[in-house]
């Protein structure tokens, strides 16, 4: 029978509630979750909230011809805010989603994880959980998402559907690829597109690009997370930007970022967002230099807390989308 002993994994403070208020035999299964580790959550949920408030004033427009479906004028409908209950719904399925996927990375990276220093402790790799109960806590999320789902209209759930193919790839990627990270940005902001269609019915150029410039805010801040482990990447031979990159990692940080930026001013002014907006897009911007001095790429704590930081990034960019609305 497996172990139900406390355990701490990598970067996780010792004394967590998990272990002071979880039943024993269920700590292993919050911790292939991640509910230990929040930020991954918040990764996955600010695209969906950023284009459900992006979309929030064009929700009901009717959709001129010659764009994407769900194009809408520019000029802000009445309100501004987004929709309340698909805020909610939207944040219980980013974190049901994103504990499915950790899931499925910890199968597939089990033996791996048991090598490394920083992820030996995790559930799988320990031992602590079966790979068949594993497989059983994943299906038993997905039935979870599933039925958040088909609460959308038919436009959100057809894509829904359609994210599980980047969501299944990431995880294969670093064999087949240096780029991980780019698979990673596919999976973790195809909430930029579903969050339009649930708001709207359709999708829009806005969210297109909102889409294509969160692609570029993924590979800038998990090059970062992956220098933490890219000694063990290059021994056992799989495929991390950060290895590719290597001191070379710091300017490419520029340019992820920037292509990040470039991507959410497109998405603003297709949407029609007003000048607080912007005001927020050089906040943000002043965030990303700021990460990009302060990290040191031979120190983990410092690539983690760096990482981290990304979540206020989320607050600043969703702030600004609302403010821009509403004002």
């Amino acid at each position: 029978m497996a172990s139900t002993q406390p355990f701490v994994t990598g970067d996780m403070p010792a004394a967590h509630w998990i272990d002071r208020y979880v039943p024993a035999p269920a700590r292993p299964f919050f911790k292939l979750a991640r509910i230990d580790r929040p930020i991954g959550t918040w990764l996955v949920l600010w695209p969906c909230w950023w284009s459900l408030a992006f979309a929030a004033p064009h929700a009901g427009l009717p959709a001129p011809g010659g764009t994407l479906p769900g194009w809408a004028p520019t000029g802000l409908a009445s309100g501004g805010w987004p929709d309340p209950v698909l805020i909610a719904l939207f944040g219980i399925g980013a974190l049901v989603m994103r504990a499915a996927g950790c899931v499925w990375n910890d199968i597939q990276d089990r033996d791996l994880d048991a090598q490394v220093e920083r992820t030996r402790s995790r559930p799988l790799a320990a031992g602590l959980i079966s790979v068949t109960a594993a497989y059983i806590f994943m299906f038993a999320l997905g039935l979870i998402g599933l039925a958040i789902l088909v609460a959308f209209n038919d436009a959100a759930i057809w894509l829904g559907i359609a994210s599980l193919v980047p969501a299944c790839l990431y995880p294969l990627s670093k064999r087949f690829t240096q780029w991980p990270q780019f698979f990673l940005g596919l999976a973790f902001n195809w909430g930029a597109l579903l969050g339009w269609a649930a708001a709207t019915g359709t999708v829009s150029w806005a969210a297109v690009a909102l889409y294509a410039g969160g692609i570029g805010w993924t590979l800038g801040y998990d090059t970062i997370y992956a220098h933490q482990d890219k000694g063990g990447d290059a021994a056992f031979g799989v495929g991390s930007a950060a290895i590719v990159l290597g001191d070379a990692t710091r300017p490419w940080l520029v340019a992820f970022y920037g292509v990040f930026l470039v991507g959410l001013v497109v998405a603003g002014a297709l949407a029609g967002s007003g000048w607080p907006f912007y005001v927020g897009v050089v906040i943000a911007a002043i965030h990303f230099g700021w990460q990009v001095r302060r990290v040191r790429f031979d120190d983990a704590a410092s690539c983690l807390s760096t990482f981290r930081s990304n979540k206020w990034l989320g607050w600043i960019v969703f702030s600004s989308i609302v403010a821009g609305n509403v004002l």
